[in-house]
């Protein structure tokens, strides 16, 4: 009984998460303007893509967005949501980053647990969290020709996955409940992403060091405090030249 009510909570976190992608695929479709074609293909791709590439990594069978009738149409009641419903600016920035903290620690959440439920380890765990993730909305940002959110200006994204399936795998090995385990990963992803969008955390970007060659140190100009030492000592050369013996 309780495996079968973990695997429904699984399952509902899961469809929960490809609600919230499609939805979001949908609004970018219409910032996009999109027609209905474009819809579709946006909003599937961006509400099953990650669950496909981790299924497909799992090699655990026929992705379950194909074999689990609830899926595709959960897909298309998201992107039919974002196609039926203009929002306005200010109320898009509200949803969005609602439904993108949403979405992000469900899908982290599901992903961890998957890789634990076919047995494999902690840094599996960790990967498979993030991609099941991410996937998705870089799938989407590809097909929309502009750089993944994710490698460039967004929030702490994969990092907040990474947390959240590291949440999911400690609960694991502590033993504790499984529903517990879940609601304190997905909470804590939720916050901690509404958190970081609002404090605008973000990862540091390239730094500017810049090694040094031996070329360069053999033509550096010399410092005052060089030039200085190199005159004190020229004329103390002078001094002892010009003593009698």
């Amino acid at each position: 009984m309780a495996r079968v009510r973990f695997e429904l909570i699984t399952t509902g976190l899961d469809l929960a998460g490809v609600f919230a992608n499609a939805l979001l695929g949908g609004i970018m479709a219409r910032a996009r303007t999109l027609d209905l074609f474009g819809f579709v293909m946006i909003g599937l791709v961006s509400g099953l893509g990650g669950g496909l590439i981790r299924d497909v990594l799992l090699q655990h069978g026929t992705p379950v967005a194909l074999t689990n009738p609830a899926y595709i149409p959960t897909a298309l009641a998201g992107l039919g949501t974002a196609f039926l419903v203009n929002v306005s600016q200010s109320g898009w920035d509200r949803v969005f980053t609602l439904l993108d903290a949403a979405a992000l620690s469900l899908w982290a959440t599901v992903g961890a647990q998957k890789a634990l439920e076919v047995g494999l380890g902690w840094l599996p765990a960790l990967l498979l969290g993030t991609i099941t993730a991410v996937g998705g909305g870089i799938t989407r940002d590809l097909m929309l020709l502009q750089v993944p959110a994710v490698f460039a200006g967004n929030r702490l994204f994969a990092s907040v996955a990474i947390v959240v399936a590291a949440i999911v795998v400690v609960c694991s090995a502590l033993h504790a409940p499984p529903g517990l385990g879940t609601a304190i990963a997905v909470l804590t992803g939720f916050a901690l992403r509404l958190v970081a969008n609002w404090r605008g955390w973000s990862l540091p970007y390239g730094l500017e060091l810049q090694p040094r060659s031996i070329a360069f140190w053999q033509t550096r100009p010399p410092s005052p405090l060089r030039r200085g030492r190199s005159r004190r000592r020229t004329t103390d050369d002078h001094s002892t030249d010009n003593d009698p013996d």
